[in-house]
Parts: structure tokens; sequence; C-alpha cells
């Protein structure tokens, strides 16, 4: 397949994702995917993550005539159990006080399809992301603030939830929600032309990740 000009569609609206592709310098669409995020819970997380990033990438390039898709999934993986976006500042402050001096998974499945022929590339990334133990005060404040809307696990840890991370262990980029290394072996295996100019994942210190030394 030509690496010249193989068209891009991302397969979320999300923010996050959006600026994390946006590193790698290529064109690229958003399209909002509409999958039913049905999770197997027979499934292992990695499997779970992956699954539902195959929903949105598919639901997304089946509208397409040609082109590549990128879906991504990340969930967040505390004693076996998944902590989902939070419903309101309830549910974000119960996740919180589970997170609070814990170590837990964060796993992000991310699938490229290319819509023309349906051949799909999928991989999963697991971190490891300790808390320290917080104080009442401190979850409180972090609700109010409403970063926890939308997020799983109710944290952002590219915004002010930074200051509630204790130990990180693997690949930043894919807490935020797109582990940009492991993306951009994908995509450049779909065909897609990644700038040369592009840094490489980094850590938020500019330190490489640790996936890509």
């Amino acid at each position: 397949m030509s690496t010249t000009s193989v068209p891009l569609v991302l397969a979320s609206g999300s923010p996050r994702r959006v600026a994390l592709l946006a590193e790698f310098g290529v064109p690229f669409q958003t399209v909002d995917s509409d999958a039913p995020e049905t999770i197997d819970p027979r499934l292992d997380p990695e499997s779970q993550a992956v699954e539902i990033a195959e929903q949105k990438a598919r639901t997304v390039a089946s509208q397409l005539a040609a082109g590549i898709v990128l879906g991504a999934d990340t969930i967040v993986v505390l004693d076996g159990t998944l902590l989902g976006k939070p419903v309101d500042a309830a549910d974000a402050t119960s996740m919180l006080h589970r997170l609070s001096g814990r170590e837990h998974l964060v796993v992000t499945g991310i699938v490229v399809v290319d819509a023309e022929s349906g051949l799909l590339r999928a991989s999963a990334v697991t971190s490891v992301v300790g808390f320290r133990a917080l104080t009442e005060s401190e979850i409180a404040q972090y609700v109010a603030s409403g970063e926890p809307s939308g997020k799983a696990g109710a944290y952002a840890i590219q915004g002010l939830g930074a200051g509630l991370i204790s130990n990180l262990e693997g690949c930043f980029s894919n807490v935020v929600g797109l582990p940009i290394c492991e993306t951009a072996r994908l995509l450049s295996a779909a065909g897609v032309a990644i700038n040369p100019t592009w840094p490489g994942c980094r850590l938020p210190d500019g330190r490489l990740c640790p996936r890509s030394v």
C-alpha cells in the first residue's frame, strides 16, 4: 500500500485523542462513533478494550468507501474490576476513594481498519498507575473541579489529576487515552505516513516514553 496519501479518520471526538494524534503531523478527520460499547465480561481487560475499539472503528469504516480508520478505547481496572466514566459527582468520589493509595491498570485498545479491504490491525497497551493516599478534602476539591466527568476512573493524568499520582509504569500517553508509540506502529503498517520530524512519544518532562527506548 502506498504511504503517500492514505486518508485517515479518527473514530472519536475525544479532544485528548485528537490532540495526541495531531502530533504525527498527518491530516485526519474525526467522526464520533455511535457504536454501543458492549463488553463481554468473559474477556480479559486487553481483549475488552480492543473489542470496544474495534466496534468503534468498524462502525465508522462501514460509512466510508476508502480510508484508514483508527478506533481506541481506554479502560481502568482495579482488582479485576472495570472503572468506567462516573455517572455523577458521588460516583466520581467513590471511584477516587477506591483508587486512593492503590495501584491500578490503564488499558487502551487500538484498532486500525482499512475501510476498503476490511483489513484490521489491533493492539493493546497497559500502564500501571499508582495513586498516593488522598484526603477527603483533596477528593472533594478534585471532584468539584469537574475534571473527573467523562474520564474513565474519574481522573485525568494530563490535568489536575497529575497531583493525585504517586507513580507511573509504562506509557504516559496511554493513560491520557492514546498510546501514540503503538498507534504510530499500527498506522505505519496500514500505509499512513507519519511525519519524519515527529520526535516520538514523550513523557511530560520530555524524556522518551519507556516503550520507545
